[in-house]
């Protein structure tokens, strides 16, 4: 297998908000990347976003109904620690739902937000 190398998101922050594991601290995703808030997950609230990094997406996929109907989803591990975070929309069986697919969704209880190092260099 080779190494896996972790991406930082320090430059890509151009609002400055990263959001990255609360175990161990690797960079996901970005506010830029973030669709919405009003999603939940198997333990409570959680986000869609465009894109993650920094992820390991499980090779077996899974067809859930949920609220808002049939969906085939991945879940997705951090590559750093393990961790389960959340999904992969693969596929939407309803019309109204298409836009999730190739989404993510991370619950919020395994994020954490953490101030970029751009804007640190930037307010000194």
């Amino acid at each position: 297998m080779g190494f896996a190398y972790r991406v930082y998101l320090d430059e890509e922050a151009k609002r400055c908000k990263i959001y990255a594991c609360s175990k161990c601290s690797s960079h996901l995703s970005t506010f830029d990347y973030l669709i919405s808030k009003d999603f939940h997950g198997v333990h409570g609230k959680a986000y869609l976003f465009e894109n993650v990094v920094n992820i390991v997406v499980s090779h077996e996929s899974e067809v859930r109904e949920m609220t808002t109907g049939k969906h085939l989803i991945r879940y997705i591990s951090c590559s750093g620690c393990d961790e389960e975070l959340g999904w992969k929309y693969i596929k939407a069986y309803e019309r109204d739902q298409k836009y999730k697919e190739g989404k993510f969704i991370l619950e919020k209880c395994g994020l954490e937000q953490i101030v970029s190092v751009a804007r640190d260099r930037i307010l000194k």
